[in-house]
C-alpha cells in the first residue's frame, strides 16, 4: 500500500517531437493534378474545384407536342395559355374566361402506370379553347384506396386552377354506393360544383332512368335548371349528351365525347367537345363542365385491362 503513492507515471510529461515533413507552398490557392496524374483523383471522377465535363441540371429546349397529344409522363405540359380577359361584373373569379367562349375542350393526361400495372391514378385534365390555348388545369384529389375498390363511384374533389396556378373552382363528389334499385334517391350520385372555393355555384344530381344517363343541372338552392340526356347505347366514335332545359324541350348545348381510337380504349385519356351558347349565363357554363366530370367518371374512368362495361 505505501508503494502505490510512489509509482511513478508511465506516461511521459510532454508528447514526443516529431519531425514535420510539411513544406509551405505558393501563397496563391492550389490547383490540384488532374485526374489520372500522380498525385491526383483516379481516372473517371472530377474535383469539386473544378467544372464538370458534363453540365449536370442543364435546361433544355422545350419539347412541342402536337394539339390533343401529351407525353407518357405524368406531368402537366406547359403550353400556351388562354390571355386573361378584364374583370366581368357580377361573374365570379376565375370564370371570366368563360364569358368569351361557346366550345371549350377537355383533356384527359394518359397515365402510363394506368397502362402498365392496371392501378388508377388521379387524374389529370386540361381545358381549352378552339385555338388550343389552355384555360384551366384540373387535378382530382381522392384516395387511393378507394380509387382502386370502386373507381367509377369513388369520392373525390376536383381541384380546377388558372394561369397563375389560383384555385379558381372546386368539384366535390361525396361516396355514395349504388345498388340494384336505382330509384333510391341514397344510390344516385351527385356533385357539389364550388366557385370561388368554398361558395357553392350549384349541384349536378344523377336522375334515375331506364336505360340512359340522366342529370339534372341545379342552382345553389338545388332548383332545376338544365337537364343532360345521354344516348340509350352508344355507337360510333362520337356520343352525345344533350343538355336541354328542364322540361326537355329547348336545346341549349351538348357534351361531345369523340373517341380517340386507341388511346382512349387502352390507355384512359378521353376527350370531351363541350358546346353552349355564348350568351349563357356563365355559371351554367361551370355546371356543365362539372357535369362533363361526373360523366366521365361513371362511364368511362376506369383500369384500361380489363375495362369493365357500364
Amino acid at each position: 500500500m505505501k508503494n502505490e503513492g510512489t509509482l511513478s507515471d508511465p506516461r511521459p510529461d510532454d508528447p514526443p517531437q516529431y519531425n514535420s515533413h510539411f513544406v509551405p507552398g505558393p501563397p496563391e490557392p492550389a490547383v490540384p493534378p488532374p485526374a489520372g496524374e500522380p498525385g491526383g483523383l483516379p481516372m473517371g471522377y472530377y474535383s469539386p474545384q473544378q467544372p464538370s465535363t458534363f453540365p449536370l441540371g442543364q435546361p433544355t429546349d422545350p419539347i412541342q407536342y402536337p394539339p390533343g397529344e401529351y407525353p407518357v409522363l405524368n406531368q402537366p405540359v406547359a403550353g400556351v395559355w388562354m390571355p386573361g380577359p378584364p374583370p366581368v361584373p357580377n361573374c365570379p373569379p376565375g370564370l371570366e374566361y368563360l364569358t368569351q367562349l361557346d366550345n371549350i375542350h377537355v383533356f384527359q393526361y394518359y397515365d402510363p402506370l394506368e397502362m402498365t400495372t392496371n392501378f388508377v391514378a388521379n387524374n389529370r385534365y386540361d381545358v381549352k379553347n378552339n385555338q388550343n390555348q389552355v384555360i384551366y388545369i384540373v387535378n382530382e384529389d381522392s384516395d387511393s384506396c378507394t380509387r382502386n375498390t370502386c373507381p367509377s363511384l369513388r369520392p373525390f374533389v376536383l381541384r380546377v386552377t388558372d394561369g397563375t396556378e389560383q384555385e379558381i373552382m372546386t368539384m366535390q363528389r361525396p361516396c355514395r354506393c349504388s345498388c340494384c334499385c336505382c330509384c333510391c334517391p341514397s344510390a344516385r350520385q351527385e356533385m357539389e360544383v364550388q366557385c370561388p372555393p368554398g361558395v357553392t355555384l350549384g349541384f349536378v344530381s344523377e336522375d334515375w332512368s331506364l336505360c340512359r344517363a340522366v342529370y339534372s343541372i341545379q342552382n345553389e338552392k338545388k332548383e332545376n335548371e338544365m337537364r343532360v340526356r345521354g344516348p340509350c347505347m352508344e355507337s360510333g366514335s362520337v356520343t352525345v349528351y344533350e343538355v336541354t332545359s328542364p322540361d326537355g324541350v329547348s336545346h341549349i348545348g351538348s357534351i361531345i365525347r369523340k373517341w380517340r381510337g386507341m388511346l382512349s380504349e387502352t390507355r384512359d385519356a378521353d376527350h370531351f367537345d363541350i358546346q353552349f351558347p355564348l350568351d349563357l349565363d356563365v355559371k351554367m357554363k361551370a355546371m356543365i363542365l362539372g357535369a362533363c366530370f361526373l360523366i366521365d367518371f361513371m362511364y368511362y374512368d376506369s383500369p384500361p385491362f380489363p375495362r369493365s362495361s357500364k
